[in-house]
């Protein structure tokens, strides 16, 4: 159990023992954690819980621009919180989830999810439709088609490229 909240802090600390147990299905970690804690770093979030990360991870500081990303369907970087409101509001959440059990991929702007994209192919063409879930400054709407372009030329080359804008809902 100790390698498995570790490696789980690497990708995704700092991040609360609840969150390791939401994303692994495993529970009572808290007393792994504990053992644990002497070689970990604490911080405490916005609601004044503890988060653990490892000593020597990279921690940008709260100025560092976050890159826009696409970020794939049901990735773990959107599921493996117990809290996900460190990454998507309420309201965009619920934005998400479909009936049938389909998370899409998602838009982050400034590390927060801003819309949810989806890639659709054709024998030859390869379409990507970006639904962001407001408006957003133009530099960052650039910011998000140039993303999809470089997602398109790693998931469809050869294929022509059409990035789509749906009308914000």
């Amino acid at each position: 159990m100790d390698v498995l909240i570790t490696r789980y802090l690497a990708a995704f600390g700092p991040a609360r023992v609840a969150d390791v147990q939401a994303w692994s299905g495993l529970t009572r970690l808290g007393e792994v954690a504990d053992r644990l804690r002497p070689g970990l770093r604490a911080f405490r979030d916005e609601q004044g819980r503890e988060l653990l990360d490892l000593p020597d991870a990279p921690r940008p500081g709260p100025d560092a621009p976050a890159p826009v990303r696409l970020v794939a369907e049901f990735d773990n970087l959107i599921l493996a919180h117990a809290d996900r409101a460190r990454v998507v509001s309420d309201d965009n959440r619920l934005r998400l989830y479909t009936r049938n059990g389909i998370f899409p991929g998602t838009v982050l702007l400034d590390g927060f999810v801003a819309g949810m994209w989806r890639l659709t192919r054709s024998r030859r063409t390869a379409v990507l439709t970006v639904e962001l879930f407001g408006s957003v400054p133009s530099r960052d709407r650039d910011a998000v088609g140039e993303e999809a372009q470089r997602l398109l030329g790693f998931a469809a080359p050869g294929n022509t490229h059409e990035i789509r804008f749906a009308p914000i809902t």
